[in-house]
């Protein structure tokens, strides 16, 4: 089994390059369903929601306006600090009576994601949802679960396509998962 090590960790493949993209492909189809004839905004929030939202705007049969924004609660750390520390874009979007898509890589505490509807939704958009490559049922927290799942996976920690651990694995093709020694 290939085993990659990042930073002090060991991480073993969990969903592979092609699983990642048929998914993606599926996910774009309900959107196309859900979004026809419309052209609403997507907020991909940075750094790890760029590959997975690379790649699905590209399965669209639509034109979605593209706004991308910056909020965290992790930091360098593997677990979320519940607190948002940043945010950038925010101010950048008129979202009034438009069709909204936050569009997350992973959603684990919820924290994040719950911080950015709550402060769309005082703008009165026309409707806001949440789409989420990846999400972790056994650790949500939060008010607001995503709309549009890409894969539910366990409360493990997991790196790329897009996702990191200390700054580092965003690059990697596939996810993969922590190995605990």
């Amino acid at each position: 089994m290939e085993i990659i090590t990042i930073n002090d960790k060991r991480f073993q493949p969990y969903i592979s390059a092609k699983q990642l993209q048929q998914r993606i492909q599926e996910l774009a189809q309900e959107l196309n369903a859900k979004y026809k004839g419309e052209a609403p905004i997507f907020l991909p929030i940075l750094n790890g929601a760029f590959m997975f939202t690379a790649d699905l705007v590209r399965e669209l049969d639509f034109y979605p306006e593209i706004q991308f924004v910056k909020v965290s609660s992790y930091g360098n750390n593997m677990e979320s600090s519940r607190q948002v520390q940043s945010s950038f874009g925010l101010n950048q979007v008129k979202v009034k009576d438009r069709h909204l898509l936050i569009i997350e890589d992973i959603i684990d505490s919820g924290f994040t994601c719950g911080f950015l509807k709550k402060y769309l939704e005082k703008q009165e958009p026309a409707s806001l949802r949440i789409i989420s490559l990846l999400y972790k049922p056994a650790a949500f927290e939060g008010d607001y679960q995503p709309d549009f799942v890409g894969f539910e996976i366990p409360n493990d920690f997991v790196i790329g396509y897009g996702m990191d651990y200390a700054q580092q694995g965003r690059s990697l093709r596939k996810i993969y998962q922590l190995v605990e020694d």
